[in-house]
């Protein structure tokens, strides 16, 4: 059974481990992930332009597949030294597919999904060849051409699945991604080297980049549209609930998972990486990505109630988010946060009121929520995050 939140004061109590000077994310790394900043607002976009149950469905599979190729990357620049120049040259390849696979999101179930699907096959065929060759480590260049039994293949899938549409496009995608999301289990990571520091501050970043997609999507809701009191209520409730998430995720949790990575060893430590960064940050974009539709609807009619796909994207994608947080600390310590799943099924049992109310009052309650959780903590475990804060100075 696992232990609950009495734990926190043991587990942050802990000594930082001593250590070489790690590497740190680069400029050249930063630059690589503003076309995944389009892509996430694409992905917003998408959902937004057809905020049903299909367009949520056609939303997420786009996201796991833009998320499964940046993470693709995040393991690559943690291996291989970035600043060479045929490294240089490899990524910025990538990001040029990237970027015109971002430019077919809103098409991608449409008439340019073999557009999207081309370019996301030369995507992660590019992260193949590079880390295959580039990386002077034979025993990953061994576990890289291990995966590339699934990485090719399943990308190449998705250009079938441009030429069909409906029911059959749909099954394509599923199945395509969960071929690519099955390989580092059946093949395994033995043989991966994981640099700690470098690789939580990567996904840290990308935490900070989903969320400012959001507050993008605020603006972009406000655009066009009189500033009036309401308008600016569900901004400033937009903005509370965006800061409770990255509260929630960089007070304590962030440098606490980053030592648990540093403890670990060998293949123990690849294994904690592939679960808790590359598995269990994708239900965290994916609600802050459901947050930035709903809050961008909210905006958009704040006197009236939220359809029912908005209000699960605003409700639900709080909820997702805290949620994969526990199961992130789950994996990481072993033990659960229930103030956090509480907050959770607040947040879910919302929905069916959310569709009643007015959206503004719904996204109020959202923030009350989240303010209530991040005070409780700050004042619940003021030692134990004075401690984290410690050890990271």
């Amino acid at each position: 059974m696992a232990a609950t939140d009495t734990t926190d004061e043991r587990i942050d109590a802990q000594e930082p481990l001593e250590g070489p000077v790690e590497e740190r994310a680069i400029p050249l790394e930063l630059f690589f992930d503003l076309v995944f900043v389009f892509a996430f607002t694409q992905v917003t976009g998408l959902m937004s332009a057809n905020p049903t149950w299909e367009g949520l469905g056609q939303g997420m599979l786009v996201l796991a597949a833009v998320w499964w190729a940046w993470g693709a990357y995040s393991w690559l620049t943690n291996e291989i030294d970035s600043d060479e120049d045929d490294a240089r040259l490899a990524l910025f390849a990538a990001m040029g597919s990237m970027l015109i696979a971002a430019l077919a999101v809103p098409g991608a179930f449409e008439d340019d999904g073999v557009l999207f699907g081309v370019a996301y096959f030369l995507v992660r065929a590019l992260h193949i060849v590079v880390f295959a060759y580039a990386s002077p480590d034979v025993s990953v260049t061994l576990a890289v051409r291990r995966l590339a039994r699934t990485a090719i293949p399943a990308p190449a899938l998705l250009i079938l699945a441009g030429a069909l549409d409906g029911t059959a496009q749909a099954v394509l995608w599923c199945v395509a991604l969960a071929i690519d999301y099955s390989g580092p289990y059946l093949f395994g990571v033995a043989g991966y080297q994981v640099s700690p520091g470098h690789f939580a501050e990567r996904y840290g970043l990308i935490v900070i980049i989903a969320l400012g997609e959001s507050i993008v999507a605020i603006g972009i809701g406000a655009a066009g549209i009189p500033l009036d009191a309401g308008v600016v209520a569900a901004a400033l409730a937009g903005i509370v609930i965006a800061a409770a998430l990255w509260w929630a995720y960089f007070d304590v949790v962030a440098p606490v998972a980053e030592r648990k990575l540093r403890e670990a060893r060998g293949d123990a430590r690849a294994r904690l990486a592939r679960d808790s960064y590359s598995y269990l940050h994708l239900p965290m974009i994916a609600g802050i990505v459901l947050f930035a539709l709903g809050v961008k609807k909210t905006i958009g009619d704040v006197d009236e109630p939220l359809k029912t796909v908005p209000a699960i994207a605003l409700c639900g994608g709080v909820a997702l988010y805290l949620l994969a947080q526990i199961a992130f600390r789950l994996r990481n310590v072993g033990s659960l946060n229930r103030p956090r799943l509480v907050a959770a099924a607040a947040c879910l049992a919302l929905i069916p009121v959310a569709v009643e109310v007015e959206a503004l009052a719904a996204a109020a309650a959202i923030a009350a929520i989240c303010t209530l959780l991040v005070t409780y903590e700050a004042i619940r475990y003021r030692e134990a995050r004075a401690r984290v804060r410690n050890a990271r100075a």
